[in-house]
């Protein structure tokens, strides 16, 4: 296969470049725009959550799509996640899912933080008193049954340390076939992807243009002088650049972008050759975590005391 696929432990394959579909204005007609100019340039692979409150837009974009023979489902790969408060019903979850995207099943199905919250809680910024007991060998279990049930073709985890995954094993009947992380030429992931691959699980970058335009996201990755120069010397776009470096370590990259221009810069990383000193520059530069997870720590009812609980030290 060309390098824009990747196969996956349950045999999948995943289309390296995906569109993120999360924006903090969530507005559903931009939203279906964007996928359908995603669409006719070729894009197959889009991401959404529970929380980002997109699955509907995606949804109705995808199976106008359909219905006019723009794509097939099966060349589709869709991707959602179980948020916090739904960690005690996956099933129940993926079926709301399912429902507002108008899809029988979604790909891939992945557990959004290994946080769990009270069932009414639908802030992506849970206050003290909205956390619950985590039980992950429970949720997990509950991610099974929806494969199990024929809901999703795949199951997988989210912003999950190489020890939370290595805990995971321990109970897990299926191997999660993604592990989606924030990943980007400032934040490598080296430790984990050696760590994935001993076990064959895909890892996935989210912001892996270090999320410009979130509200928690940064330029520092499309503007560091590094990558523009190696942008430059190619005659790329430093998206182009830090895109084509996460497809070079055998990742799937999701970008988010409405705008056309944007949509086909992105994808046009597939055409990029990167050379090894441009690989090797990347190396030296510096790291740094841009989506931290703070709002998942606390003193009392958080299981992560401190940034280093959530993340295992590996920050």
């Amino acid at each position: 296969m060309r390098d824009n696929y990747q196969v996956l432990n349950n045999g999948m394959a995943i289309p390296t470049i995906g569109m993120g579909t999360y924006s903090p204005e969530n507005d559903r007609r931009t939203t279906e725009n964007a996928v359908k100019m995603a669409i006719k340039m070729g894009y197959c692979h889009f991401d959404t959550a529970q929380i980002y409150g997109s699955e509907p837009a995606l949804g109705n974009a995808l199976n106008k799509a359909i219905s006019n023979s723009l794509v097939e489902r099966e060349e589709l790969f869709v991707t959602s996640k179980l948020w916090g408060s739904n960690h005690h019903d996956p099933v129940s979850a993926l079926e709301q899912t399912l429902n507002n995207l108008g899809m029988e099943y979604v790909d891939m199905f992945l557990v959004h933080w290994p946080v769990r919250l009270k069932p009414w809680v639908l802030n992506p910024l849970p206050n003290e008193e909205d956390f619950d007991q985590l039980d992950l060998e429970t949720t997990w279990e509950g991610m099974e049954r929806c494969l199990e049930l024929g809901l999703c073709r795949g199951i997988g985890v989210s912003n999950f340390s190489c020890t939370k995954i290595e805990r995971l094993l321990d109970y897990a009947s299926v191997i999660p076939a993604v592990n989606q992380v924030e990943m980007h030429p400032m934040w490598r992931q080296s430790k984990l992807r050696e760590f994935c691959k001993d076990y064959n699980i895909h890892v996935s970058a989210y912001s892996a243009l270090g999320g410009p335009g979130n509200y928690w996201g940064s330029t520092a990755v499309v503007q560091n002088p590094i990558i523009q120069s190696i942008a430059n010397k190619h005659n790329a776009t430093p998206a182009q650049v830090a895109l084509r470096w996460g497809l070079s370590k055998g990742v799937s990259v999701i970008a988010k972008s409405f705008s056309k221009e944007r949509l086909k810069e992105n994808i046009g990383a597939l055409d990029l050759e990167l050379e090894d000193d441009d690989l090797l520059e990347i190396e030296q530069m510096e790291q740094w975590k841009i989506m931290r997870g703070e709002y998942y720590v606390n003193q009392t009812t958080s299981p992560y005391r401190t940034i280093q609980d959530l993340w295992d030290g590996e920050i």
